[in-house]
């Protein structure tokens, strides 16, 4: 499970124009739409291909609630892919994107700072060039650690250092211990 990843797709779901479908039977025959039969289905979702035309038919109407989780994030990892590519394009060029986190961050400066880590809270709007490296990162399919390097990096740049403003000897800021994180367009 990826914390950063998880919070750029909720960030993304946040500007769906309809909501994803909500019962099983509904979410089955959507995914079967999208992915043109139900051997497929089946085998994105770990069960039979029996199982998969039984809530397509409306005669199973309950998954069990490991089911029901794999069910709702993979319709909603497909849900509205026009309206999720815009929301990610206007991120990634004019609004960026705006992080809010309570996690330990520290950072590695010259001889005479004070580096500790410690737990913040911090509420930070993140340029456009980040949400943009944030966003290709993860459609790349970097680990959770990768993201995690990226917005410690936007932290550095903007929180940290204020755009340049201050603190230029900052080499590295550390990202760990991540307690909340939530990000918005």
């Amino acid at each position: 499970m990826s914390i950063l990843g998880d919070g750029l797709d909720a960030a993304v779901q946040k500007s769906f124009t309809r909501p994803a479908p909500k019962n099983a039977g509904t979410q089955m025959r959507y995914l079967v739409k999208q992915l043109k039969r139900t051997k497929a289905v089946a085998e994105l979702l770990g069960i039979s291909q029996r199982q998969v035309e039984r809530y397509v038919a409306g005669q199973a109407k309950t998954p069990r609630a490991d089911l029901a989780a794999r069910l709702e994030r993979e319709v909603k990892a497909r849900w509205q892919p026009q309206i999720r590519a815009k929301a990610r394009e206007k991120a990634a060029s004019t609004g960026g994107i705006v992080i809010d986190t309570r996690a330990r961050l520290g950072y590695t400066a010259p001889i005479g700072t004070t580096d500790q880590d410690r737990i913040r809270h911090l509420t930070v709007a993140l340029s456009p060039l980040y949400a943009a490296r944030l966003f290709d990162a993860q459609e790349a399919g970097a680990s959770d650690q990768e993201l995690r390097e990226i917005a410690a990096e936007a932290l550095r740049e903007v929180y940290f250092q204020d755009n340049g403003r201050r603190a230029g000897s900052l080499e590295e800021v550390r990202f760990t211990d991540i307690e909340h994180l939530e990000f918005d367009l």
